[in-house]
């Protein structure tokens, strides 16, 4: 097996690895801390908390959630494409899973009790945390999140900011219920937070960084990236300013999680070589996001 396709495959692994364990949080958080207070959060899992409070939890937020997204991810397949809806149908089954799970473990009881400003200040870290990491992965958990990634594939519009407009109608809605303005505010402050963690996670994980790397093995070092790594490169020509012999740079573009191998890929060729790693802001084309208009 060629190194490129060993890398393929395990950022593959990797990528439903990340989806397994947000929305293990997503499920935890929602669980423990948001449905078990009698809180409505936005996206498809508050409209099914609505469905569960309305039906004296007749409907479990499992069952309902899972019947919803089947019907969007039929949408999702032209729009985004099959590729995107492999890791969705996953993250759907996956969150499905982790809210039944965590609904047979917690049993409905709130693991903190008569603080509900604390639960959903926890509740929705996790719940933003999970997201963000699925959609790290280039995945999603179905509901508002995938009219989220459509939204954010055409315009220059962030995830977190797209799903709060979805989100601010379905936590209003929740007042027919239950009749009460402080459980409405509860649901705004963890719909702002968890989109707040969403984001900060999101451009955490996207974050892109500038190699410069100076070395007299520059074109070992340039063919083991674009074999290895499947990244492209730059090889520039320059002089030193205080030798003043030639020399050659490879300038590389590459994602933050990226840059451990690259350390590694250059240390093992040349140990003496001279790297300067810099964070770069919007990078788009191929490999990268792509050019929003």
């Amino acid at each position: 097996m060629k190194a490129a396709q060993f890398y393929k495959i395990y950022f593959s692994i990797q990528d439903y690895l990340m989806i397994l364990f947000g929305t293990l949080l997503y499920g935890f958080g929602f669980n423990a801390f948001i449905l078990s207070n009698e809180i409505v959060t936005g996206g498809v899992s508050g409209i099914c908390a609505l469905i569960f409070f309305a039906t004296g939890g007749a409907i479990p937020v499992s069952v309902s959630y899972f019947v919803i997204n089947v019907v969007l991810l039929l949408a999702a397949l032209k729009i985004l494409g099959f590729k995107f809806l492999i890791k969705t149908i996953f993250g759907v089954f996956s969150l499905s899973a982790s809210l039944s799970f965590f609904e047979w473990l917690l049993k409905g009881n709130p693991i903190l009790h008569d603080q509900p400003f604390m639960a959903i200040m926890i509740g929705a870290l996790l719940c933003g945390a999970g997201l963000g990491l699925v959609f790290s992965a280039n995945g999603s958990t179905g509901g508002t999140d995938i009219i989220g990634a459509i939204v954010n594939k055409y315009k220059n519009i962030s995830i977190g900011r797209a799903l709060l407009f979805c989100d601010f109608f379905i936590i209003s809605s929740s007042f027919f219920l239950f009749h009460n303005v402080d459980k409405i505010v509860f649901g705004f402050v963890e719909m702002i937070i968890s989109n707040y963690v969403l984001d900060m996670v999101l451009n955490g994980n996207r974050q892109s960084v500038q190699f410069f790397i100076f070395s007299q093995k520059y074109d070992e070092i340039a063919e083991r990236i674009i074999h290895d790594l499947d990244r492209g490169c730059t090889i520039l020509d320059g002089v030193g300013g205080y030798s003043r012999k030639p020399v050659k740079v490879v300038v590389l573009l590459a994602k933050k999680s990226e840059s451990v191998s690259i350390f590694r890929l250059v240390k093992q060729i040349d140990h003496q070589a001279f790297i300067s790693q810099s964070i770069v802001r919007g990078v788009y084309g191929e490999g990268f996001d792509q050019i929003k208009t």
